[in-house]
């Protein structure tokens, strides 16, 4: 059974606008799977329809169902759907500016404080992956530079305990380095045991960070392949990167990624 199992999903924004059209995949207990596309193919709204946040942007979901761990969570409150294991990296990195980096962490595992042990135990984790975070703990968020603020909002949906992280575009605006960085954390997040959800731009990182891929066009999928393969493929591949340009780097990494 798989963790979480999207079918024929069908998403309306205002009642009128169609996002998603019958949209099914599905992601594995511990799996890693990312969905790919350009902007506007629907990759933000099936986050939304997951985490919860669908009501907030005007969005319903009219047909299809989305279960996480055998159950319906159609319509479910996000709130519950993070104490039962689902969280979310939201993009643009959503984090409390004005508090500390361990306000911020502290403030990821309220959800789930009560029901999943000890949060020292998981806040050790987190600066375990990301050391920096440890030497800015008494640091306002909003100082922090970009690559540190993604981790710290990697590390803050860490701390409910996850079993199901959505990330939605972690790589945007951030240096090439970084985004090295941050896919080296996700594999190890992954290992954890954590089945992750990757929406990003960035073909290094889902190569780098995802095993299967879905490929989204104006809200249907319309490819899926183990990620190499995917990306391998050039009619993908244009549909992507909305370009033939840049197939040598892409083949570059696709070749690192298979590689021993």
């Amino acid at each position: 059974m798989s963790l979480l199992a999207v079918e024929n999903l069908t998403v309306r924004y205002g009642g009128a606008v169609l996002a998603l059209d019958d949209v099914s995949f599905e992601v594995p207990e511990g799996g890693a799977v990312g969905l790919l596309g350009a902007n506007g193919a629907g990759k933000t709204t099936v986050l939304r329809a997951v985490s919860g946040l669908l009501r907030f942007h005007s969005g319903a979901i009219v047909r299809g169902s989305v279960t996480f761990n055998g159950r319906s969570i159609v319509n479910a409150d996000a709130s519950r759907l993070v104490a039962g294991g689902i969280a979310q990296v939201l993009e643009g990195r959503r984090i409390f500016r004005d508090l500390t980096v361990a306000d911020n962490l502290r403030a990821g595992g309220f959800a789930t404080s009560q029901r999943r042990g000890s949060q020292d135990e998981v806040r050790d984790r987190v600066l375990e992956l990301f050391p920096i975070l440890g030497e800015r703990l008494h640091q306002s968020a909003g100082f922090l530079s970009g690559g540190e603020q993604q981790m710290l909002a990697v590390g803050r949906a860490l701390m409910a305990r996850p079993r199901l992280l959505l990330l939605d575009e972690p790589s945007l605006g951030l240096a090439p380095l970084v985004v090295r960085q941050i896919g080296k954390v996700l594999q190890a997040i992954n290992g954890d045991g954590v089945a992750l959800l990757l929406v990003d731009q960035s073909t290094a990182l889902a190569l780098e960070v995802t095993k299967y891929g879905y490929l989204l066009e104006t809200g249907h999928v319309v490819h899926q392949k183990p990620t190499a393969d995917l990306l391998a493929d050039p009619a993908v591949r244009a549909s992507y990167l909305g370009t033939a340009a840049g197939d040598e780097a892409v083949q570059s990494r696709i070749e690192e990624s298979v590689s021993p």
